[in-house]
């Protein structure tokens, strides 16, 4: 029995992501029967050997092994006081009494170990105590092992010869504790890099620690291109790369994990403070920044890198993830690589952050009672009075704050993932709409608002074809608005998706024409089809010399590109009729219509009825004071 506890002791049982008390070894089925047979001393000896052979093994600190030694003696010395009590000596014969006083031996054995290694735990560190399914394994494995070993002793006691097969069934414990071990593994860790997942950063954040720590949430730049260009294959190569590069220059005592996609976390546990947590994003960078060589080409890669730090009230995972997240945009919107959250940003206060969360929760859900809904505004062509479009102008119905208007939500939703959700979310209303009013015998063009993010990720060329196709919607009959700001921000990301919207025939407008400080040269190859006035030269032009002069010249700068003139904001008659004395072709505001739900711009649409500017002899405003 001492020999076979020994030699079995040389594969013990390692459970993954576990420290030396939570090793389980096989020796115990026959240190347990050799303390039940031959008392405490022979037992103690056997397993201090053993616990020795099997630290050797598994290359253990000596205190460690020590610690593990200590752990198995105080559970034998619980066991075989159990075993004295009732005066149990496992004998020829055993009957059902020994049988019940060798389970509650096993019993003290356990709470005897796996008590004093928490109550160790607890004192040395702040670390919370496991959950109970990653300790019912061990425990399971443990319990089988302290049973078998009387039945091992009362075989033994029968012929020595069938005491080897033992080890038939020491195996089977082993593959039970490996698989478990590896499909625990496998919830915590990615399989394309190997690095911890998600799932590992949740646990990681959520157990107590002494000092101040840090999320650097990483973000790579452009990776998007690489997979385009060069294929997924080198795309997911490049990612093992940059996880490698990462795991090398971070410390063992910081944890590296990858979120998905392009998206890595780096948890720094040892920060004293936002300097040092910059430092740390800044070597991460520097990292980053030599390239990447893939089948001998190199592959320069860049990441924006938001930070949000953890104090002593020790906020949970999913708040620090989301703030480490909205800096991370907030980085890329700032065209920084770094940058830190701070709730005294507007757009990092936990009342923008909760609005967020309820919009994606409301997103994802899509209950018909989400209270997300779209308004219209009509569209007039100047000459004639007609109705040539609308416009789709989002609103929410928030449960709780009430109407939230399009400016807040896309304030919030712009700089996140969440802004595809909603713009996915708005054209499958719109293309719904429009094939409603067709089939009604009302052709109206729908202009809806996208953002240069959503431009950005090309997949919106597609999903458009897939709703026109899908409601039978004339493709001339949907436009879509960007910003001029926005599209000037970086107009060559979004050429090859605009050009593709072009050819099927969507038509594209250039919304808040002459506040983005745009060059006329991207204007011109652009393939655009209007350019929209902003209206706070509109309102201004009746009044004011220089914003009539920037109508104006909007006017005739759109008519010699060939692209149609939209003016926003027309609030009265006076300056419709100075409009259309400059050859505006359409207007848009309150003067003709407010955004009304699609219900009441039916009802508006049967009451309208076109109006002509006619002949009028213009009386320009004298120049502002």
């Amino acid at each position: 029995m001492a020999v076979l506890a020994v030699v079995v002791d040389a594969r013990p049982y390692v459970l993954a992501d576990r420290r030396a008390s939570s090793v389980i070894l096989p020796s115990i089925c026959f240190t347990f029967a050799i303390a039940l047979a031959w008392g405490v001393v022979p037992a103690l000896a056997v397993q201090v050997v053993a616990v020795t052979v099997a630290g050797v093994r598994m290359r253990l600190a000596a205190r460690r092994t020590f610690h593990l030694t200590m752990q198995h003696a105080v559970a034998i010395c619980a066991a075989v006081a159990v075993a004295g009590l009732f005066s149990l000596r496992i004998g020829p014969r055993p009957d059902w009494d020994d049988a019940l006083l060798t389970v509650a031996a096993a019993v003290a054995w356990i709470l005897a170990r796996y008590g004093l290694a928490a109550g160790v735990a607890r004192v040395t560190s702040h670390r919370r105590r496991r959950r109970a399914r990653r300790r019912g394994i061990e425990v399971l494995a443990t319990g089988a092992l302290l049973l078998l070993g009387p039945v091992v002793l009362a075989t033994a006691q029968v012929g020595l010869a069938f005491v080897p097969l033992v080890l038939l069934a020491l195996h089977a414990v082993h593959r039970t504790v490996r698989s478990a071990t590896e499909s625990e593994r496998a919830e915590r860790v990615d399989a394309l890099t190997g690095l911890p997942n998600r799932r590992a950063l949740q646990a990681s954040v959520g157990d107590k620690h002494g000092r101040q720590r840090a999320l650097l949430l990483l973000d790579l730049d452009r990776f998007r291109t690489v997979n385009d260009a060069l294929g997924h294959r080198v795309g997911d190569r490049l990612l093992v790369e940059v996880a490698r590069r990462l795991a090398d220059v971070v410390p063992a005592h910081d944890l590296v994990v990858r979120l998905g996609g392009d998206e890595f976390a780096v948890l720094a546990n040892r920060v004293d403070g936002v300097p040092e947590a910059r430092r740390i994003a800044c070597h991460l960078v520097e990292a980053l920044n030599r390239p990447f060589a893939l089948d001998g080409l190199p592959v320069d890669v860049s990441a924006s890198i938001g930070i949000a730090l953890q104090g002593d009230s020790a906020d949970d995972g999913a708040t620090l993830l989301r703030e480490a997240e909205a800096a991370m945009y907030d980085a890329k919107q700032r065209g920084d690589q770094v940058a830190v959250y701070g709730p005294d940003a507007a757009h990092h206060s936990p009342d923008r952050l909760a609005l967020l969360a309820d919009l994606r929760r409301a997103l994802r859900e899509d209950a018909p009672d989400d209270g997300i809904m779209l308004f219209y505004q009509p569209q007039i062509a100047i000459p004639t009075g007609e109705v040539v479009g609308v416009e789709a102008l989002l609103r929410w119905q928030h449960p709780e704050r009430g109407l939230v208007g399009p400016e807040e939500l896309i304030r919030v939703a712009e700089p996140t993932p969440v802004m595809r959700l909603l713009t996915l979310r708005v054209l499958h209303d719109v293309v719904a709409q429009v094939a409603a009013w067709r089939d009604a015998g009302r052709s109206l063009r729908a202009a809806v608002n996208v953002s240069a993010r959503d431009l950005h990720a090309g997949g919106i060329a597609d999903r458009i074809e897939e709703l026109l196709r899908e409601y039978a919607v004339p493709a001339d009959l949907l436009q879509l608005e960007i910003t001029e700001s926005a599209l000037m921000a970086d107009p060559h990301r979004v050429l090859n998706t605009i050009t593709r919207l072009d050819r099927m025939g969507v038509a594209i407008s250039l919304d808040d024409f002459g506040t983005g400080y745009s060059s006329l040269q991207h204007v011109r190859r652009l393939p655009l089809a209007e350019v929209k006035i902003d209206r706070s030269f509109v309102l201004g032009m009746a009044t004011d010399r220089g914003d009539a002069a920037i109508v104006r010249s909007v006017i005739d700068l759109a008519e010699a590109l060939g692209l149609r003139a939209v003016a926003e904001g027309v609030e009265d008659e006076r300056t419709w009729r100075l409009l259309a004395a400059a050859g505006c072709h359409a207007a848009q505001g309150w003067f003709h219509g407010r955004p009304m739900p699609a219900a009441d711009l039916e009802t508006w649409l049967l009451r309208y009825r076109p109006l002509r500017p006619g002949p009028m002899s213009v009386v320009m405003p004298a120049p502002s004071s």
